[in-house]
């Protein structure tokens, strides 16, 4: 018998199966030193310890982003190993803020199977849970992933698509304990616009740009401990689909989060993400332009100091965008574009 693991494939997942993540992660100020030099992330409450004391925190939290990829990493060698694509995310919710030594691990349950017409791949949903040594949530979402079959022959499970909220609901946004914006200083926060500055319908184009690196989108995904194979085994992937490696959905995420920081400085913390999709793979080489929408601006309740945003973030690849590329009429998306992200910010309001 094998003692190495093949993954998961399409077959081998059912409805309700647990599924508890190896590999418990300690966290540390040189994962979000390094995440700082793979993205330039400039967001003054994880950049700044004193900044975060200013607001209430104890010190500077880790990048929620980066929170986001070391508990998805720790489900990929269970669920997208064998996968073809992480095709979306849905109804995902921050919850305590990570700090330096924090040990994260995560469970995942399979809530949606759904074969392909080709008879080939399938689409998984798992809800995935991270949470500290506490027992805390720091993250709960649900993502689906195209997943190959082993054996095109084998019989299916019944298809079951869950329905899942368009946005997370303003009551079920968590802010975190101790977090006070009321003391909030743009001017170290590098922008002065606040909540009240945003209307809805907004668009925002962030300027800036940055080309990925082959280098740096492989450091990223180890970083994560993301074993998926379409990331990293050049030799196999040279002779796929798309000729090459294709780089980790999360990496065009980071990179795109980074950039909104030209334009929507002060919105330094996301409490969720409502829904994504990867519309194009992204490949090294690429360079990656953003801009936003204002989706829908509300309140927090129960808070006069803090306000939250809902942004459309698209992300392009080598096309700027002051024209705000996204979908044509016909409702496909302009091929430059690889990333659509609908998610949740924190201001001051």
């Amino acid at each position: 018998m094998s003692k190495t693991n093949p993954g998961n494939y399409f077959e081998d997942f059912a409805l309700g199966q647990k599924l508890p993540h190896a590999t418990p992660r300690t966290v540390s100020e040189g994962d979000q030193a390094l995440y700082t030099a793979l993205y330039g992330s400039r967001f003054a409450l994880q950049s700044s310890d004193e900044f975060a004391r200013s607001l209430g925190l104890a010190r500077a939290p880790l990048d929620d982003l980066l929170a986001f990829h070391v508990v998805f990493g720790k489900t990929v060698p269970d669920i997208s190993l064998n996968a073809i694509a992480n095709l979306g995310y849905a109804n995902c919710v921050f919850g305590a803020p990570v700090y330096p030594g924090d040990t994260l691990s995560t469970v995942s349950e399979v809530i949606g199977l759904k074969e392909n017409s080709n008879g080939k791949t399938g689409v998984v949903y798992v809800n995935s849970r991270g949470v500290n040594q506490r027992g805390d949530m720091v993250l709960d979402y649900v993502r689906w992933v195209m997943v190959r079959k082993k054996d095109a022959l084998s019989d299916a499970p019944a298809p079951s698509v869950p329905e899942l909220p368009g946005s997370v609901a303003a009551d079920a946004l968590v802010v975190p304990e101790g977090l006070n914006f009321n003391a909030f200083d743009t001017t170290l926060a590098g922008a002065p616009h606040r909540w009240g500055d945003y209307k809805v319908g907004e668009k925002i184009d962030h300027v800036d740009a940055m080309t990925i690196e082959e280098a740096e989108h492989q450091m990223a995904t180890r970083l994560y401990q993301n074993t998926a194979k379409v990331h990293f085994n050049n030799h196999v992937e040279k002779e796929g689909r798309f000729g090459r490696r294709i780089v980790y959905g999360g990496h065009v995420i980071s990179l795109a989060r980074a950039l909104t920081f030209n334009g929507l400085g002060n919105a330094v913390k996301i409490a969720a993400i409502n829904g994504g999709a990867h519309t194009a793979p992204s490949f090294a080489g690429d360079t990656i332009y953003v801009w936003s929408e204002v989706l829908d601006r509300f309140e927090v309740p129960g808070r006069s100091d803090i306000g939250a945003l809902r942004l459309r973030s698209v992300a392009a690849k080598d096309r700027a965008c002051a024209d705000f590329p996204g979908k044509a009429e016909g409702g496909g998306y302009d091929p430059a574009v690889v990333l659509d992200l609908d998610y949740t910010v924190l201001l001051p309001r």
